[in-house]
């Protein structure tokens, strides 16, 4: 006779692993999969919270560029208020600092420390923990937006348009960084992903629309940089929240054709070692 741990049962059997009908109890396998994805969303968002890096990057600085262009005449926005300007693209900046910049940089050094090898053994497929992994970036934005618009609303800001537009845009935003910052970790070292992503995270800081206008720049090079997911996220929020307007069409095509590509060639070339 003996006593089953996890079911709390006893059974009678010449072994004491197997139950009177030849069966294992508990039943071993693998946890049904929406299972397993909410547990790695929820370990992915604690370990997110924890790294005081991390929180530089996608709370501290975003809050900081808000806070002090916004008070300070820097940079001509064209807006009677610079904080109208401004909150909509430092918020797709937030988006990017987490969903790419922090993302890639955590993956590839968890990739070099041998936790993907041992992640790559378990039940858990490989395109359900880049989707852990989005969702937790997902829930890191909630707060990093929350926290984003109060500070905007205290310095005068005046948000309009439509609440499921902007909704639209970050999700289909956080899916095109995500994409890109897990490709960049799943191919290159740690050290190159830790360099090249705060290049990126630098340069499309000041060419992806977020500070300075893209009219600022040559109407070719305008152009060019208009097609970015930064810019494409950082003028889709601007055009609603700003201006008022409907559903930007074309922003969004240009987010959800990054998405497509950069989680399709994550989920192609992604290596776990």
């Amino acid at each position: 006779m003996t006593a089953d741990a996890v079911t709390g049962t006893s059974t009678s059997s010449t072994t004491g692993a197997v139950g009177s009908a030849g069966t294992y109890a508990p039943a071993p396998g693998a946890a049904p999969l929406l299972r397993m994805i909410a547990a790695q969303t929820a370990f992915e968002t604690k370990l997110l919270l924890r790294n005081g890096e991390q929180l530089l990057l996608t709370v501290i600085i975003p809050s900081l560029l808000l806070a002090l262009f916004s008070t300070v005449d820097i940079v001509d926005t064209g807006a009677d208020e610079p904080v109208d300007f401004l909150a909509p693209g430092v918020l797709a900046l937030a988006v990017m600092s987490t969903a790419f910049t922090g993302q890639a940089i955590a993956t590839g050094f968890e990739r070099r420390y041998g936790v993907l090898k041992r992640l790559a053994v378990s039940p858990l497929p490989r395109w359900a923990l880049m989707t852990a992994k989005t969702l937790s970036v997902l829930v890191t934005e909630v707060l990093q937006i929350a926290l984003l618009t109060v500070i905007a609303l205290a310095l005068g800001w005046s948000p309009h348009g439509s609440p499921f537009a902007v909704a639209l845009l970050l999700v289909l935003g956080t899916a095109a960084f995500s994409g890109l910052g897990l490709l960049m970790a799943g191919t290159l070292r740690a050290e190159a992903t830790l360099a090249a992503a705060n290049l990126v995270f630098l340069l499309l800081l000041v060419g992806g629309g977020v500070i300075v206008p893209l009219d600022k720049f040559p109407d070719a090079v305008g152009s060019a940089l208009g097609l970015l997911p930064i810019s494409a996220l950082s003028d889709g929020l601007r055009d609603v929240l700003q201006q008022g307007a409907g559903m930007p069409w074309g922003d969004l095509g240009v987010l959800a054709g990054w998405a497509a590509l950069g989680l399709g060639a994550a989920a192609a070339f992604f290596r776990w070692e």
